[in-house]
């Protein structure tokens, strides 16, 4: 199964140093956290992050999450993965730095 991906500012993610999970504000506001596929990336930080630094990719194991994931479609049709509740740390496989 092929990674997903997240950004998230590496000021965010370090709010959750020691913690076993992360989430996003999404979860709270939507009642999911926003993910994409390998080729989604670049079209998520043209339309949302645009001069934007200190950003962190995560990549996620899906196979790894505890939490339900879903495939919706987003108001262009295209269909994006969501996680329905925190992802757990141990889901993160890698990060990268971007927007430094």
């Amino acid at each position: 199964m092929q990674p997903i991906y997240h950004v998230v500012s590496a000021e965010t993610w370090s709010t959750f140093d020691g913690e076993p999970t992360y989430e996003a504000d999404s979860l709270r506001s939507e009642g999911f956290i926003h993910l994409s596929e390998q080729q989604q990336v670049a079209g998520v930080l043209d339309r949302y992050y645009q001069n934007v630094s200190n950003l962190l990719l995560l990549h996620i194991d899906p196979a790894r999450l505890t939490h339900e994931l879903r495939y919706e479609a987003a108001s262009n049709g295209e269909k994006f993965p969501h996680v329905y509740g925190p992802i757990n740390k141990d889901a993160v496989v890698g990060i990268d730095k971007i927007g430094y």
